[in-house]
């Protein structure tokens, strides 16, 4: 089970970035902060080419960061890592453990958050079923953080919003062009990558995002 402090932010949070940490350097640690001063509510460390070593040192830098900021830190996949770093939680993939046992692992350490990651209805009622405390819902659009799932667009945000209990966040392809649309569609809170953290003024980004969410 989540902290309260937790479940209150999770029920408030509108922006959520997603790293592609790369290096694990300085640099990529100013682009998290820059996000985090600039509005983001919720951080999602993921890395894809980084040694365990090297993601550990830069997320116990992060979570230095997060918790200056009073934001969510959340540690993509992998449940050792997310543990060691005492994140506020884990984003599981369709294809990652279960809800119940990432949550059972948290719980031994006084609790924490468990999203999955949804690309169908029927896949976030399974989500919401298994005991998800949030769900991402998408590609909405084209992007190349996921290249293997075609778009699914907006027409099912609506009835998403009929059944599901728990809060879901809109994600893939989004960007400050298009997110009006994605809000007009029914959404509340969108996570973004390459939107926020490839953009030249990643604050700027930001804010431009963040704005048409309020």
């Amino acid at each position: 089970m989540a902290h309260l402090w937790q479940k209150k932010a999770l029920r408030g949070f509108r922006l959520y970035a997603i790293t592609d940490l790369k290096t694990a350097d300085r640099s990529e640690m100013r682009q998290v902060e820059e996000a985090l001063k600039a509005g983001v509510d919720m951080i999602q460390l993921r890395s894809k080419t980084l040694t365990d070593e090297k993601f550990l040192e830069i997320g116990k830098s992060i979570r230095v960061i997060s918790q200056r900021y009073g934001k969510l830190m959340i540690v993509n996949d992998r449940l050792d890592l997310a543990l060691r770093l005492k994140a506020d939680g884990i984003h599981l993939g369709q294809d990652d453990l279960s809800v119940g046992v990432a949550r059972r692992s948290f719980n031994a350490l006084g609790g924490g958050i468990v999203g999955r990651s949804t690309h169908s209805l029927q896949q976030a009622r399974d989500a919401q079923k298994e005991g998800a405390d949030y769900i991402g819902f998408g590609p909405l659009f084209q992007t190349p953080t996921k290249p293997a799932y075609p778009p699914i667009g907006l027409m099912d945000i609506a009835r998403l919003r009929k059944f599901l209990r728990i809060p879901f966040v809109c994600i893939g392809g989004i960007n400050a062009a298009n997110v009006k649309c994605v809000t007009d569609a029914g959404a509340q809170r969108v996570a973004v990558v390459r939107a926020v953290f490839a953009q030249a003024s990643i604050g700027d980004a930001v804010k431009k995002i963040k704005e048409q969410l309020l």
